[in-house]
C-alpha cells in the first residue's frame, strides 16, 4: 500500500527514526483540506514508542479539526536541525515521515495521561504542566495519530 524508498541509501534504520520522533519538538502536518486542497500545518507534539503513536492537541474548531473529522488519513514530517562536516558549507539532514490515522483521544485519564506526558517535553517544570492541565484540559483536542507507515532519510542538501 505504501511507497517504498525510491533512494534506498539514504534510508535510515527504525530505531534512529524512532530516536527523531522522540528528541525532535516540531514537525508539520498534512490533512485533506477544504476541496481537496493540502493543509498542511506546523504542530508540536509527543510520540509514544510504547504505542507508536504521535499526540499533539488542537482547537475544538477549525481547519485542521475539520479536516480530521473529514478524512482520518494523515501525514506528518519531523526533521533534525542538521549538521555540517568540516569544509563543507552544506547541511546533512535527517526527515522522519509517518502516513497514519488520526482520532480524538475521549477517554478522560488517557487525555490526561498523554497531554501530561506531551507538557513534560516543553514545559520548565512539571508544577507548569499540571497548572495547565487543571485551567485548559477541557478547551482542547487531544489528537493521536496511528503510525501505519514510517521512513526516514538523511540527505545531503547541496
Amino acid at each position: 500500500m505504501f511507497r517504498e524508498m525510491r533512494r534506498k541509501g539514504q534510508q535510515i534504520p527504525q530505531d534512529e527514526c524512532i530516536r527523531i520522533l522522540e528528541q525532535e519538538k516540531r514537525g508539520s502536518l498534512s490533512v485533506n483540506g477544504d476541496d481537496g486542497y493540502p493543509y498542511c500545518v506546523p504542530i508540536n507534539y509527543y510520540y509514544d514508542s510504547s504505542e507508536n503513536a504521535v499526540f499533539f492537541h488542537s482547537a475544538t474548531k477549525g481547519h485542521k479539526t475539520d479536516a480530521i473529522n473529514n478524512c482520518d488519513k494523515v501525514c506528518f514530517m519531523v526533521h533534525d536541525q542538521g549538521y555540517r562536516k568540516e569544509g563543507d558549507w552544506s547541511y546533512f539532514v535527517t526527515s522522519v515521515i509517518v502516513f497514519g490515522r488520526a482520532s480524538l483521544v475521549t477517554d478522560r485519564e488517557t487525555k490526561r495521561d498523554k497531554l501530561r506526558r506531551f507538557g513534560l517535553k516543553y514545559f520548565p517544570a512539571s508544577v507548569d504542566v499540571e497548572e495547565e492541565l487543571d485551567s485548559g484540559m477541557d478547551r482542547i483536542n487531544l489528537v493521536r495519530i496511528d503510525i501505519e507507515h514510517m521512513t526516514g532519510k538523511l540527505v545531503h542538501e547541496r
